[in-house]
């Protein structure tokens, strides 16, 4: 029996750990041996460049009344000021962009074209002067004079 109980407890004792090491996710290492990366985070500079994207869609879509596309465009600039918080903080962007954000959403909900126009040039302004707060006032925004999406229809859907 003492020799029964021992190998068990050998047994358990190399089985246990084991197990409890299986159930840990492991990073896998990279290829070439080295450590892995960390999760990619893109920089200021290409989050204000998708920004600046979603500005000129927005304007084009509200300017046509398409009204879901221009929510549609306002919601993704939301998603984009929320990873501008996470790199600069709330504060400097709930400051320049917050309150026309808001006034933007509720004149598409509301269908309202004069509305829209005047939130649009409060964001341009907010973003105007939030470079001018982090020392990049030579990044100036406002409407766009032209479409350079030749490829999508901002008419509304029929």
């Amino acid at each position: 029996m003492k020799l029964v109980s021992a190998f068990l407890a050998v047994t358990l004792s190399t089985i246990l750990p084991a197990t409890a090491q299986d159930k840990v996710a492991q990073p896998a290492p990279a290829p070439s041996g080295l450590p892995p990366e960390a999760p990619y985070q893109p920089s200021l500079g290409e989050i204000m460049t998708l920004q600046q994207e979603r500005h000129i869609k927005l304007w084009f879509a509200g300017s046509a009344s398409n009204w879901p596309l221009a929510d549609y465009e306002v919601d993704k600039l939301g998603d984009g000021f929320g990873d501008v918080r996470k790199l600069l903080g709330p504060e400097i962007v709930d400051q320049h962009v917050g309150a026309a954000l808001g006034a933007l959403q509720k004149a598409i909900d509301g269908r309202d074209a004069g509305a829209f126009a005047a939130a649009f040039d409060k964001l341009s302004a907010g973003c105007n002067a939030c470079h001018h707060d982090l020392d990049h006032a030579f990044i100036v925004i406002g409407r766009p004079a032209s479409l350079p999406y030749s490829d999508q229809s901002f008419a509304p859907p029929k």
